[in-house]
């Protein structure tokens, strides 16, 4: 009800044809804009848009700005050697992603659609020489804005600062967070105060990613929104197996530049190369672009303890706490337990009595697990200690934990369930999945297979354990 759509506007063959690509609104002046970026460390030059059309701006219900942009309705000026479509994979991975992100509590964009087109496209899904044809489709997605890092860096490459200027003129004047008050000049002061923000903002984001154990996959420049929102759904994964190591990315596995627990010092790089493609407006003085990047680092160090003691149920975010987590961290890598499931658990524990045994079925390697029997329950000792010394009420403690522990996550096996449904033409998967994820939180009882462990079935299948940019 966001933008006023009801059951009957859904269902009409109008909102099919505009939101398959078919058919304009009144109003609606299609785009798409061009940007750069660095791809796994590397500058990559001209990018895309190459398969997103902005369809225009409207206020929603709360009266808030938001874009909507179609991914996958075909060519764009900046497709280069692609067909600018998309496939039903990655486009039921992105319209589900998005919305239980948005239900986590992460800042992210949101998906209004989901249209199958009818028609094949090719893709080499693990880029091994195996193109096959497979289902179209075409995601809707909403944002305040689309703006990346990305579109700064692409005329800074170039020279083009008089462009530049324009862009950080318009990308101040769209964001209500920016910290420059409407009709304000867009001098130095204010350029330099959006910065920060976009840099607080991206800290915050990193926080939430490694609260709820999500990889994004592929944060290059041109992946990063200065909204701080997760943007660019493609080859993401879930932290099954606590591993700070993993990635879910193939093309990323000889590296693992963007490893789950590297996040927070990729969005850093990527800050710095976007304060790189500003400095040319500060001239000589880029004291204020440094400023932003340690406010990045203060709001993260901040935002890292703060999701460390909500995690634990503990109210001390000091420096004991995080010591307290690190080691956890430890423990939960060499014993192979699943991160969600094991900080749920630690969430319903009567603290006076709690037992690694309540643990149990929560590892994926039953002699892994039995190895770090004694470290645990020591450690769980030390928990409990922590929390009868805070003295907080324990009904308390265990809503409070349950708030910021997830029991559903959108692990990659139920996407892959589900797309594997709709590709038989059995959209009821997604459907049932996108209602769990809804409430990602609460107990939601007969539906507990949605909280399972991974499968073994699942650890080497592809969609579920390995995935690709190919989409």
């Amino acid at each position: 009800m966001q933008f006023g759509f009801d059951a009957v506007d859904v269902a009409s063959q109008r909102f099919a044809d505009v939101f398959a690509g078919n058919a304009l609104q009144p109003g609606m002046r299609p785009v798409a804009s061009n940007y750069g970026g660095h791809q796994f460390g590397h500058w990559a030059g001209q990018l895309g848009d190459g398969r997103a059309i902005l369809l225009g701006d409207t206020v929603d219900v709360h009266g808030m700005r938001q874009e909507l942009q179609l991914k996958g309705t075909g060519l764009t000026p900046y497709s280069r050697t692609a067909d600018g479509r998309a496939v039903l994979r990655s486009s039921v991975r992105e319209f589900l992603c998005s919305e239980a992100m948005h239900h986590l509590g992460v800042p992210t964009t949101r998906a209004l659609s989901l249209v199958v087109t009818g028609e094949d496209v090719v893709r080499d899904m693990l880029y091994d020489g195996n193109a096959a044809p497979e289902p179209g489709a075409i995601v809707c997605r909403v944002a305040p804005s689309f703006v990346r890092f990305g579109h700064f860096e692409l005329p800074a490459s170039r020279g083009d600062f008089a462009l530049l200027r324009r862009l950080v003129e318009y990308a101040i004047a769209t964001d209500p967070d920016a910290g420059v008050e409407p009709g304000a000049p867009v001098d130095m002061h204010a350029i330099a105060r959006w910065f920060a923000s976009i840099a607080t903002r991206t800290a915050t984001l990193m926080a939430h990613w490694m609260r709820v154990g999500f990889v994004h996959g592929v944060m290059n420049t041109d992946n990063m929104s200065v909204l701080g929102l997760t943007i660019d759904y493609g080859p993401y994964g879930w932290i099954d197996d606590f591993d700070p190591d993993w990635t879910p990315n193939t093309t990323d596995r000889a590296h693992r530049r963007y490893r789950f627990g590297q996040q927070p010092q990729v969005a850093y790089w990527n800050l710095s190369r976007l304060a790189g493609s500003l400095a040319p407006l500060f001239g000589d003085d880029v004291a204020p672009l440094q400023d932003g990047l340690r406010a990045y680092v203060d709001r993260y160090v901040a935002g890292e303890r703060a999701m460390f003691a909500a995690k634990l149920g503990l109210a001390d975010t000091g420096r004991g706490t995080e010591a307290l987590m690190r080691d956890l961290h430890g423990l939960l890598q060499a014993s192979q337990a699943d991160m969600t499931l094991w900080f749920r658990a630690l969430g319903e524990l009567d603290a006076g009595s709690a037992d690694v045994a309540a643990f149990e079925a929560l590892h994926y390697d039953d002699d892994a697990r039995d190895a770090q029997r004694e470290a645990m329950q020591a450690w769980l000792a030390r928990w409990a200690a922590r929390v009868a010394a805070e003295a907080r009420d324990p009904q308390e403690r265990r809503e409070a934990m349950r708030r910021v522990n997830p029991k559903f996550v959108l692990r990659n096996y139920l996407a892959q369930l589900a797309i594997d449904r709709a590709t038989a033409g059995d959209t009821g998967g997604i459907d049932e999945l996108l209602d769990v994820m809804r409430r990602p939180y609460d107990e939601q009882p007969g539906r507990d297979d949605f909280a399972a462990k991974r499968p073994e079935w699942a650890k080497t299948k592809v969609g579920c354990s390995m995935l690709s940019c190919s989409s």
